[in-house]
């Protein structure tokens, strides 16, 4: 017979707190320390919320990323969202700040229903979400090419870029305020009661942690990974119109976030096999990703190296995790 000793109890207050403490947030810590000494403004309140902004798309596509993986899936559509709720939005609204409100309505829907359709393939159908998503990815990216005819063609109204480039001014302490940020701290809020505040939250989890054993229990999986799917493509939407306000109108605008988007959840802790992980975790990833290429970029390194310290930081980060979850149990 094994005996498994724990020492918890024995630990230091120091050690207990520092166990507590989440991976990305040290090296955020780090990473944008070394920012502030390359440029200084960037501890500045002014550059900090700049940096906030530039940070708040990909933080929200972790927010609604982290809702899939702790379901136990994946999804890889979300990058393309993006980049059809950018095309989408020029289509619709012709540059008629009047068309503004219902094409965002309209690019919510077609969110919902990819939503829908990845989570209905994988909950229903038990097609691998990996799969199930680049199918998806593909598919949408080829109908967002159709719809503009392979270029992009027309501008975003004003209104339609506010949410990604409007600034609150004479704001007591920070002097300007980003409306990104705010977006991001409300979409956080209510991932965060989601995910961690209510019902539905805790069947995610279960469902991550052992399917089996949640459908014993009375969950309904099937149902629970289509809301999960469902939550993930709407974050998308919300990215995609922040984008949009950022650099106009793109083809490549998504390129490569469905990837970010993981990564930045596994910096912050998220499991990949399901059944754990926190919106925190997810924000503050994103936020790690975010101060890394930024360090990067001031340091003048080609975007090549950036993709290749995205990769090592990713494998660092999935490495800990196991490590330190063999150290738990």
């Amino acid at each position: 017979m094994t005996v498994v000793l724990d020492d918890s109890k024995h630990a230091s207050p120091a050690a207990a707190f520092a166990r507590q403490i989440n991976f990305a947030v040290v090296v955020l810590v780090v990473l944008y320390g070394a920012v502030g000494l390359l440029q200084p403004s960037y501890l500045e309140p002014a550059g900090a919320m700049n940096f906030l902004r530039r940070a708040a798309p990909l933080a929200i596509l972790a927010s609604g990323q982290v809702f899939v993986l702790v379901s136990g899936g994946f999804d890889l559509s979300v990058g393309s969202l993006v980049t059809i709720t950018v095309i989408g939005g020029s289509m619709l609204t012709a540059n008629d700040p009047s068309k503004t409100w219902w094409a965002i309505g309209v690019l919510y829907a077609i969110g919902l229903v990819v939503g829908l359709i990845n989570g209905a393939i994988v909950a229903y159908l038990k097609t691998p979400s990996f799969i199930a998503t680049l199918g998806t990815l593909l598919s949408v990216n080829g109908a967002a090419m159709m719809w503009c005819g392979g270029a992009p063609r027309g501008y975003l109204p004003d209104n339609f870029r506010m949410f990604g480039r409007f600034m609150f001014h004479d704001v007591p302490v920070v002097k300007v305020f980003p409306l990104a940020v705010l977006v991001l701290a409300a979409v956080a809020a209510l991932a965060w009661w989601g995910l961690h505040g209510t019902v539905f939250g805790r069947r995610v989890f279960a469902v991550g942690d052992n399917p089996r054993a949640a459908r014993l229990a009375g969950v309904k999986v099937e149902t629970v990974r289509l809301g999960a799917f469902v939550i993930s493509a709407l974050s998308a939407v919300t990215a995609g119109v922040m984008l949009g306000g950022f650099g106009g109108v793109s083809v490549d605008v998504g390129l490569g976030l469905e990837l970010q988007a993981i990564a930045a959840c596994v910096v912050g802790g998220v499991q990949l096999m399901g059944g754990r992980g926190t919106v925190v975790g997810a924000v503050a990833g994103a936020l790690t990703l975010t101060a890394l290429f930024t360090l990067l970029t001031l340091l003048g390194l080609p975007q090549p190296l950036k993709e290749t310290a995205q990769g090592l930081i990713l494998i660092a980060a999935v490495a800990f995790g196991a490590w330190r979850r063999r150290r738990v149990g």
